[in-house]
């Protein structure tokens, strides 16, 4: 058994995190006897003070946005994962002090449309343009070969967007966000936007859409997510990213794998349904 030791996600705000239901649950599940997962209300001024009351009990920590970028100067090394998209959800600390980033959230995504029987697809498109977008774009790296449409509301998005494109490797076409009705016909369908945002498009879902994923959890379903499901599509929430990254993460925090599937995307649909 693994000696007791401490981990914990971190923003600003995050009262409505689920990291620690999905962290808790699976070391209850593992017998990780005396493990703690707590959060912790932290801006970009104050992580480099956290960090320095660290010591050895530390496993590692989860982190939001802003969060994910500020943290890489603070680490030892990252991966190649996370230093593609610049962004570090999970930073795994050893007991002699090393402290390492990951990107769970990309390989989350992977593995939540697998889950679906999405292995690959040959074109896809990309609502919304923020952290989230690069992160589905890098994803999407994996597993489409073909182009993915990006949908924009502002043209300082559409170049990041195209950085990203170049950055990532892929063949990306940026469009502008009044034309997004055109995205829900692609073979798979990413929504990053925030809530509400993509309520309008709900009423344009073509009579036999193919795959959809939402990016949000809460609430759930979204208007979009509803009427696709109501289609029949496919549809891909963000409690399976949300679950899938955590998997992910408990294993590299605790050295345990696999993690508690199952357990985990129990407890987080029981603590969303009590909301």
């Amino acid at each position: 058994m693994a000696a007791p030791r401490r981990a914990a996600v971190l923003g600003s705000p995050i009262a409505h995190s689920l990291s620690p239901v999905l962290h808790r649950t699976a070391y209850r599940e593992l017998g990780l006897s005396g493990w703690t997962y707590d959060r912790f209300e932290v801006d970009e001024a104050a992580l480099p003070g956290f960090f320095e009351t660290l010591g050895a009990e530390w496993a590692g920590l989860s982190l939001t946005m802003p969060l994910k970028r500020a943290v890489i100067p603070l680490l030892d090394g990252i991966s190649e994962t996370a230093a593609s998209v610049d962004a570090v959800n999970t930073v795994v600390c050893t007991r002699d002090g090393r402290r390492t980033g990951d990107n769970t959230d990309i390989p989350g995504m992977v593995a939540a449309l697998r889950e679906h029987g999405i292995d690959k697809v040959e074109a896809a498109a990309v609502l919304g343009a923020g952290a989230t977008a690069s992160s589905a774009l890098a994803a999407l790296a994996r597993i489409c070969p073909g182009e993915i449409a990006v949908y924009v509301r502002s043209e300082a998005r559409a170049a990041e967007m195209r950085q990203w494109a170049e950055r990532l490797e892929v063949s990306v076409r940026v469009a502008d966000w009044s034309d997004a009705e055109q995205a829900l016909r692609a073979p798979l369908v990413i929504s990053t936007t925030p809530a509400g945002v993509t309520d309008a498009l709900a009423r344009s879902v073509p009579e036999r859409p193919a795959a959809l994923f939402d990016v949000l959890y809460d609430p759930w379903p979204t208007t979009l997510a509803a009427r696709w499901s109501a289609y029949g599509g496919a549809v891909v929430s963000g409690l399976d990213l949300l679950v899938h990254q955590a998997v992910l993460q408990v294993e590299q925090m605790t050295g345990h794998a696999p993690a508690p599937l199952d357990a985990m995307r129990k407890a987080g649909e029981r603590a969303l349904a009590a909301r």
